[in-house]
């Protein structure tokens, strides 16, 4: 059977940024608020999690999160130009878009879990998902799709917490300590 290689419109490749900047415009909307108003019950509720988990979290303020959100975009951003220079192709692009699908799974996992709202579940099944699932088809149909194991999802998550504590670790060192 004949493969036939199609072009990646850079909608697939830029539309990454466009989604990721629709998702953490809600993240940046309601996170910062979401964690002071609603840490303490959820200690209570969770009390298996690590104390450190709570401290973190109770410890990014709305400066540092702005920051990790504009560290994030320089990321993300680069992933994008790398897919549309690529044509697709990218490893880095492919990279940061399943980690960015898997990052959106994550975000409905804890709404579940909370069993309510969390920061990121309103866009994840409306933009994250599906832009992720659009795009990985839009790539398979032109041929430049990398095979996904088990090891790349794992990869894709991992890649997508690494850059989420980069970016909190750039906001930090340039918003500086807290009084």
């Amino acid at each position: 059977m004949e493969r036939i290689e199609h072009t990646v419109n850079s909608l697939v490749t830029y539309g990454l940024f466009a989604a990721w900047a629709v998702h953490d415009a809600e993240e940046m909307a309601f996170g910062p608020r979401w964690v002071r108003e609603n840490v303490p019950a959820l200690r209570k509720r969770f009390p298996e999690a690590p104390e450190a988990v709570w401290r973190a979290m109770e410890r990014v303020d709305e400066r540092e999160f702005r920051a990790a959100v504009a560290a994030m975009a320089v990321i993300v951003g680069s992933a994008a130009v790398a897919g549309a220079r690529s044509g697709g192709r990218s490893a880095f692009y492919q990279g940061a878009l399943n980690g960015f699908g898997l990052h959106g799974l994550v975000h409905l996992a804890q709404a579940a879990a909370v069993r309510g709202y969390t920061p990121g579940s309103a866009t994840s099944p409306f933009v994250v998902v599906p832009f992720t699932l659009w795009a990985r088809g839009r790539l398979r149909r032109a041929g430049v799709l990398r095979p996904t194991r088990a090891r790349d999802v794992a990869t894709g998550l991992a890649l997508a917490a690494g850059a989420t504590v980069v970016s909190h670790a750039i906001a930090r060192k340039l918003t500086g300590p807290r009084a």
